[in-house]
């Protein structure tokens, strides 16, 4: 804990002389992240908190800077000639747009965002007013984005989890009973039209889906009529809720202990949910879908986890990783492909720990290019608390 307060130290001293310098070096980054350094320092530059407290909500955005500065670091060993400034786009003092028009916003080649839904098209919209690629991290929507080939983004929307999940059942599953249940909701709404939609274009033979409104409060024999002992019957969870899709799991675990013959596909939401550890979710297979898989195993992962464990005596979190491959990786095709780096975003060298599809979106009216989007995905199972690759 007071090793997090040495970094987000370190960083607001950081941030106040990267956003003071003029001279632009031959490459520069700009990396936006929602740090709060106004709400843990006041204006004396004096820690807000008491020295063994530090809030949950500055984590996320920290973890991400964290990863980002060690793979600046390994790119300085290289001798690298980079100029990396760092937002905090919850400055009291300053809006994002007034950072992105900023004096040392000039000459930018790359902009690195971890940003909330709302901030998406701003920070699109500026990239393209310069022509710089803008990469967004975290998000897996468009936030209204179209005809803007400057910006990308590495987690996977909704339309393209559903595509990608209805290919996987096809391949895996098709023989299954396939019943999805769901309650009734907006995004519920959508994710139907996602699979009734991808199914009329498929190349493949349609699923025969059977659709299950249950209310939030359902019980084990609202499961049981569609599920027996003989064949196996894909249980698809056509819901983002998270609760919804842990009262699905457990109650199917319930009924895998009386012999019932069924498997869970649940959605990309469930990447989140560390629950199916848990004693009570033993005896049934749990998939589901993500952009973001890291066994951990390559020695890059195993250097950052021995970094993390010397420095802060704790495991680097996901977004660790995150920001550190997404610095490394579009810092080096920047590298080397110099003024064209625009036009080879999609290239797939520098994969650090997962490979990435940067593909192109089209507009289907107009047929011009919204945006890019990551489209690899990996599918996970748990399994007796165990989670493992299956693709």
């Amino acid at each position: 804990m007071r090793i997090h307060c040495w970094v987000l130290a370190t960083l607001f001293l950081l941030i106040q002389t990267a956003q003071s310098q003029e001279q632009a070096p031959k490459f520069k980054i700009a990396i936006f992240a929602p740090l709060y350094l106004d709400s843990a320092f006041d204006n004396q530059s004096e820690y807000r908190y008491a020295k063994n407290v530090f809030p949950k909500f500055i984590n996320p955005g920290l973890e991400f800077y964290e990863g980002a500065q060690l793979a600046l670091d390994s790119l300085n060993k290289e001798k690298i000639n980079l100029e990396v400034l760092v937002f905090d786009t919850r400055s009291a003092s300053q809006t994002i747009q007034q950072q992105l028009a900023g004096a040392s916003m000039k000459e930018v080649n790359l902009l690195i965002t971890y940003c909330a839904a709302a901030e998406v098209k701003t920070f699109a919209d500026a990239g393209l007013q310069k022509n710089v690629p803008v990469i967004n991290v975290n998000l897996p929507n468009d936030g209204g984005v179209t005809g803007n080939p400057f910006y990308i983004m590495l987690n996977s929307t909704l339309k393209t989890q559903c595509e990608g999940i209805y290919r996987h059942i096809q391949k895996f599953y098709a023989l299954d009973r396939l019943i999805v249940f769901r309650k009734k909701g907006v995004l519920e709404d959508r994710i139907k039209t996602y699979f009734d939609d991808f199914a009329k274009n498929t190349m493949g033979v349609p699923l025969k889906l059977k659709y299950i409104d249950l209310t939030d409060s359902f019980q084990v024999n609202q499961l049981s009529p569609y599920l027996d002992t003989l064949q196996n019957t894909l249980c698809i969870a056509g819901s983002l809720d998270e609760n919804f899709g842990k009262r699905l799991a457990l109650q199917l675990a319930a009924l895998k202990k009386q012999n019932i013959k069924a498997t869970v596909m649940g959605m990309p939401t469930w990447d989140a949910i560390r629950d199916f550890t848990r004693p009570e979710y033993r005896g049934i297979e749990i998939v589901y879908s993500t952009p973001f898989y890291n066994p951990r195993t390559d020695k890059v992962s195993q250097s950052i986890t021995t970094t993390f464990n010397n420095r802060m005596f704790a495991r680097p979190s996901d977004m660790v990783m995150r920001g550190y491959e997404t610095v490394w990786r579009f810092a080096k095709l920047m590298l080397q492909y110099k003024s064209d780096f625009a036009s080879n975003i999609t290239r797939k060298e520098y994969n650090v720990f997962r490979e990435m599809d940067i593909q192109p979106v089209l507009n289907k009216q107009t047929m011009t290019l919204d945006y890019f989007e990551n489209k690899k995905l990996y599918f996970l199972k748990w399994q007796d608390g165990i989670i493992k690759s299956v693709n």
